[in-house]
């Protein structure tokens, strides 16, 4: 069983052997993995939105990783207000991961990865997809602006495998 450094306290040893917890919290603060279970997400209001409800999906995206270090589409534009489903497939050989977020926390969480590369969480605006396989994530972009979608892993995001992600505002329609 993997432990889940976010759950955790690391021990880090300074100077003559003193002993300090240091809690590691990185763009979030649960598991990497997806579980099995059909747990509903947790609805956290992010910058770039907040978990969405699988009966209320506006339109599915697929999205398409691989060991090129590229994703397909390379860019997103999504409205104010827009509940999306997202389809992620890995099509290479190694694992990959697709990450909503801020270019700044991205590039944040993204460093703490080449620290621990085995962190784990399991947040809503994460999908954590092993080679060959696809997983489903909803999300709802409530607030307009200029985010970034990004594979985290140890030199993926350095690679290049990252791209823009738009939300337009909303023009103030009901929908």
């Amino acid at each position: 069983m993997k432990k889940s450094f976010a759950n955790h306290s690391l021990s880090l040893l300074l100077g003559a052997g003193l002993l300090l917890p240091v809690a590691v919290l990185a763009h979030g603060t649960q598991e990497h993995k997806k579980s099995a279970s059909n747990a509903q997400p947790v609805f956290e209001q992010t910058d770039w939105g907040i978990a969405g409800t699988p009966t209320k999906i506006d339109r599915t995206v697929k999205v398409v990783m691989s060991d090129s270090m590229r994703f397909e589409p390379s860019s997103l534009q999504f409205k104010e207000g827009e509940t999306v489903k997202f389809v992620v497939k890995n099509e290479g050989k190694l694992m990959h991961e697709f990450v909503l977020g801020t270019k700044d926390k991205n590039l944040e969480h993204a460093d703490l990865m080449k620290k621990f590369p085995n962190m784990e969480h399991e947040e809503p605006y994460m999908a954590h997809v092993a080679p060959g396989k696809t997983t489903e994530m909803v999300w709802t972009f409530n607030r307009s602006g200029e985010f970034e979608f990004a594979c985290l892993i140890a030199g993926h995001f350095d690679a290049g495998m990252r791209g823009p992600l738009r939300v337009a505002k909303s023009s103030g329609a009901e929908k």
